[in-house]
């Protein structure tokens, strides 16, 4: 099997957290480690010298590195202990169940308790988490008790043994840590109200038990407990920064396929998450190839069947995105909330992000397909009628009404075309009038191209909104080109694309290769637009100094400036310096129209 470059691998790595995998030439997994940012992270193996024999020796057997994308460090964590658990990798060390993270068990019981523990036992209680440290455990717990009091004791509290009057209150309820429904003295209703809000908070929703909090705080205040506030304060402070629960592992969710597609013109990128006890175990993404338009869910389906195949998968469930077809023996869920949701989320995560990587791919190595990939793409982004192999864009500049002045850049294939561009002096318009001189150097450009007969472009962008872009769309139809070339126009603030005679928008996608062309258009248009504006302005105001001085010419102005560095220091010289730069004769007419102005 072939394999891309790892110069290649490694350029296309996205700058996030996850967990990266390396493989060697026959595709065993060697190792697999954790990043708070992939790309550094594992170009760093492969940038330093290792002392280390072993790590040496790892790195010169690595031919491909694979990666999951995940949400945050904690997560990118966790899963790289269940991967080493389930591949026990040969150069990772080896992680044994026993020694797994804890997690928060609300116990299936009729007055249940809140307790850590690192064991998941299948008896209908729920478990939170897992948590990468004992220390978070614990402070959400005091943070739990100390706003609902809870049972520690183990007493079997069913409702005849406490009618009975088996049990009697301990020390936690005299210290009013428990409410005593051991002796009836709290209701099973009011006890579960209370485990409904505990379970809010260890899935991250502390938006309940803040509010009760701050009313807590604000009531010691009002009574004058200044130390009882501060502590709740405290309590609150550290709530609101606290994060308690990972996206990466749940063990509701078990033995499941979770599949997810992203797609482009030419392409269809099918995800793979496989779960197993409630772990992601494997990450895959598939590529296919597209033949005739096929939809997302044909796509969708066929890289179901084939993953499951390949992978050899026994899961009777599968979560998508939305409903497919692959079988009545495989129940399909499509998540609408909670943790399922954010697992298909987290699956289309990382099928973007591959897709990113093949796009970044093909533009090295194979650039021609790149280009035709991404004129299609901006073909059917843009709603044009062909590919827009030529692009054209300008862009109006003038400060405070002075020297205004017009710039055209052009793009082929995606790619600036520089000895294409062109500047243009506003020539029709009096005053800052950007819609005036939007029409004027649109109609201009293009009248010359049509009596030069040289080609027209797929496409036309005028920076700004609807003004400019109706501007432009006139100046088409003066040459009896509306309809034979697509304009657009580009607004700066939320980037918006409008279209003639649409006053609703065009939004792309903020990370759209589409979306980044036009907005590499707009700028290098502004930026060839303000460079010429700003030469033209120092002209002109070289023009008001001395090049209005009558005998005095261009070059004489360049070597009076290029020696004594300033108009005013050329007004202070006397004669004979300047003579020395210019001669006599040229030095005698300055000196005496300064000398006279004086």
């Amino acid at each position: 099997m072939k394999f891309p470059d790892l110069d290649i691998q490694l350029k296309t790595l996205p700058n996030s957290p996850g967990v990266y995998q390396y493989y060697d030439k026959n595709g065993k997994l060697l190792y697999v480690g954790k990043a708070k940012n992939l790309k550094k992270r594992v170009s760093s193996y492969f940038t330093k010298k290792h002392d280390n024999a072993r790590t040496h020796l790892l790195v010169k057997k690595i031919v491909e590195i694979k990666h999951i994308v995940v949400n945050s460090e904690t997560d990118a964590l966790l899963l790289e202990n269940n991967l080493i658990k389930n591949y026990q990798p040969r150069y990772n060390v080896m992680l044994k169940d026993d020694k797994s993270y804890p997690w928060i068990c609300i116990k299936n019981e009729r007055f249940p308790r809140v307790f850590p523990t690192r064991r998941l036992i299948k008896d209908g209680s729920e478990y939170y988490g897992p948590f990468t440290s004992m220390k978070t455990v614990h402070t959400l717990l005091d943070l739990i008790k100390g706003l609902y009091p809870l049972r520690t004791c183990n007493y079997d509290l069913s409702q005849d043994k406490i009618e009975s009057g088996k049990y009697k209150v301990c020390l936690e309820y005299h210290l009013g840590n428990c409410l005593g429904p051991c002796e009836g003295k709290y209701s099973a209703e009011s006890y579960h109200d209370n485990i409904d809000a505990i379970r809010e908070i260890v899935k991250g929703n502390f938006k309940d038990s803040l509010h009760r909090f701050r009313d807590k705080m604000k009531t010691h205040a009002e009574d004058l407990e200044f130390e009882d506030a501060q502590r709740i304060k405290d309590k609150i402070d550290i709530l609101e920064g606290y994060q308690s629960k990972s996206t990466v592992v749940n063990p509701k969710i078990s033995n499941v396929d979770v599949f997810s597609i992203v797609s482009d013109e030419g392409y269809g990128y099918v995800n793979f998450l496989q779960l197993s006890h409630g772990a992601i175990i494997r990450s895959h993404t598939l590529e296919i190839k597209k033949k005739l338009a096929e939809s997302d869910l044909e796509l969708l389906e066929i890289g179901i069947v084939e993953i499951r195949q390949r992978f050899n998968s026994q899961s009777s469930e599968i979560y998508v995105p939305f409903p497919v077809e692959v079988g009545e023996e495989i129940t399909v869920t499509v998540p609408k909330l909670g943790d399922k949701k954010r697992i298909v989320e987290l699956s289309e995560r990382n099928a973007k992000y591959f897709r990113i990587e093949r796009f970044k791919q093909t533009k090295i190595v194979d650039p021609d397909r790149h280009v035709n990939r991404l004129m299609a793409q901006m073909k059917a982004d843009l709603r044009l009628t062909s590919e827009p192999r030529h692009i054209e864009c300008f862009d109006n500049s003038n400060i405070q009404g002075t020297n205004p002045v017009a710039a055209c850049v052009v793009f082929k294939n995606g790619k600036a075309s520089k000895k294409d561009y062109r500047k243009f002096n506003i020539k029709t318009v009096e005053g800052p009038d950007d819609f005036a001189s939007m029409e004027e150097v649109v109609y201009r450009r293009y009248k010359r191209l049509l009596k030069e007969e040289q080609d027209l472009p797929q496409l036309i962008i005028v920076d700004g909104g609807k003004g400019q872009l109706s501007s432009g769309v006139k100046a088409l139809e003066a040459l009896g080109l509306r309809g034979k070339i697509a304009i657009i126009g580009i607004a700066k603030r939320l980037e918006e694309l409008f279209y003639p005679g649409d006053s609703i928008p065009l939004y792309l996608d903020k990370k759209s290769e589409t979306l980044k062309v036009i907005q590499q258009l707009r700028n290098e248009a502004h930026r060839f637009g303000i460079t010429f504006h700003r030469n033209k302005r120092s002209s002109a105001a070289l023009n008001t100094e001395l090049e209005t001085i009558e005998g005095i010419g261009e070059k004489t102005v360049i070597e009076l400036l290029r020696h004594f560095r300033s108009v005013s220091r050329i007004k202070e010289e006397d004669e004979n310096k300047l003579a020395e730069v210019i001669g006599p004769a040229k030095a005698k007419i300055i000196y005496q129209h300064y000398h006279e102005a004086k």
